[in-house]
């Protein structure tokens, strides 16, 4: 038989017992602050149809959106129609006759269709969080992954600024919980969009928050550069460039921006959110920075901005989010306002992995195995073993008869923390030996009692 080259696509992972354990610790704490705050689950599929998701998502994200051809393309009768199909998809066109599905590219464009689909039943304010993995046709390098999970919080149906505080404090509260010491960094669309109208018109916005978006990654030369190939003058780039110079407290911040851009009604609201946001937040002064040079470059953001870093690691942002005050009107249900965060699940987990953050008994599942000594002896276990089960102990038996060594080395590649012995001589009297196979400390004790033990 010819060898098969076994491999994985580009930018996936395999998780095996150990990774899992240690997604679903980040996941379950996240979960918990979740539903500390009333949100409720949600699933969405991983595919959705076309023009859900295209045009959502900004010039560059569209073309990140992995796209699904139809069923049947092989069929004579739609072989002409599929070969005139690719060359629009070459030109950058979609075609039915092609491809009228994708794989989602996040859980907010599919949260906003459930909404404008479910309008009538939902109860508003409608809390949700929602953990599913998201697809982007992106280069894969460290950090980022063309399919990852997102773990997703959002609110429709109110305007309230204390939904961005309560999401603030959501972030603050999982992360502390996980042990990972961040930087909550916030800003406002309506700034950038005063930003814009200074630059002559809300037709520059796109422009200039997608070339911002990008400041991180190829710096302020670059992005005037970029900026200037998008047909803004040298002008407008210098009111931009002083802009992207705001430095300082966050006080001095804002007092820097009203003077720039405080005549602007939309400029002016947007720092009076930013305001209201902090004098909400006293108590977590040193985790939060206003930065103006935040854009987040999806269209659908119309107020507050969030990106969320980890400290003491090279890594991109960890979450982000904010409020999109028409989403659902993409979809013909105008007059839904909403806010909503995303926790980037396998950025956090390098995160912890890097900085050694996980507790140790993440690393564990199975807590006793029970040695498997002959054929009354294993008996014997198997019925212990159940009782501790029935306690929510976990538990094994090991699976043949076999030499003490081997089982040894069986529990230590697990990280299973007890042996529970039932030899010959425990068989008589109904006890087993028990290891501490961390520390080495034997302890006999009773099978009657095992289900009471404090493992």
């Amino acid at each position: 038989m010819a060898k098969v080259n076994v491999s994985l696509p580009q930018g996936t992972r395999d998780f095996g017992p150990e990774v899992v354990r240690k997604r679903n610790y980040i996941l379950n704490t996240i979960r918990n602050v979740f539903e500390l705050y009333g949100f409720q689950p949600l699933e969405t599929p991983a595919m959705e149809n076309m023009e859900t998701l295209m045009g959502k998502y900004g010039e560059e994200g569209d073309k990140l959106i992995f796209k699904i051809l139809n069923n049947g393309l092989n069929d004579p009768k739609n072989i002409d129609k599929a070969k005139a199909a690719f060359e629009k998809v070459i030109e950058g066109k979609n075609d039915k006759n092609l491809t009228e599905r994708a794989l989602r590219y996040d859980l907010t464009i599919p949260f906003a269709r459930y909404v404008a689909m479910n309008q009538g039943t939902l109860t508003f304010p409608f809390k949700r969080y929602q953990v599913q993995p998201v697809w982007r046709a992106d280069r894969p390098q460290k950090g980022r992954y063309r399919e990852f999970y997102q773990c997703d919080a959002d609110v429709v149906g109110s305007n309230s600024l204390l939904n961005e505080v309560e999401l603030a404090i959501i972030y603050l509260t999982a992360f502390k919980k996980l042990g990972v010491a961040i930087e909550l960094k916030i800003n406002n669309r309506k700034i950038l969009s005063a930003l814009a109208e200074r630059c002559g018109g809300s037709d520059k916005m796109t422009d200039i928050t997608v070339a911002i978006d990008k400041l991180d990654k190829i710096g302020l030369e670059k992005v005037k550069e970029e900026l200037l190939q998008r047909g803004l003058n040298n002008e407008q780039i210098e009111i931009i460039e002083s802009y992207l110079s705001i430095d300082g407290s966050n006080e001095e911040k804002l007092n820097k921006a009203k003077q720039l851009l405080g005549n602007i009604d939309s400029g002016k609201k947007g720092i009076e959110e930013l305001e209201t946001l902090l004098s909400l937040l006293t108590a977590h002064p040193s985790q939060l920075t206003i930065d103006f040079t935040l854009a987040r470059g999806l269209n659908y953001y119309t107020g507050t901005i969030f990106e969320v870093k980890a400290n003491n690691v090279q890594m991109g942002s960890i979450g982000g989010g904010g409020r999109y005050d028409d989403l659902t009107g993409l979809f013909g249900v105008p007059n839904i306002p909403g806010v909503g965060i995303s926790f980037g699940v396998d950025r956090i987990y390098d995160v912890m992995e890097e900085l050694k953050l996980f507790p140790e008994e993440v690393h564990t599942g199975t807590q006793v195995l029970f040695f498997n000594l002959g054929e009354n002896e294993s008996r014997l276990a198997f019925t212990a073993a159940q009782q501790l089960r029935a306690k929510g102990i976990p538990c094994e038996l090991y699976h043949e008869a076999g030499k003490m060594d081997k089982q040894f080395k069986y529990a230590e590649k697990k990280n299973i923390p007890y042996a529970a012995i039932i030899g010959s001589n425990e068989l008589k009297e109904n006890i087993c030996t028990l290891k501490d196979l961390r520390t080495g400390e034997q302890t006999k004790i009773l099978i009657a009692s095992l289900p009471d033990y404090s493992f």
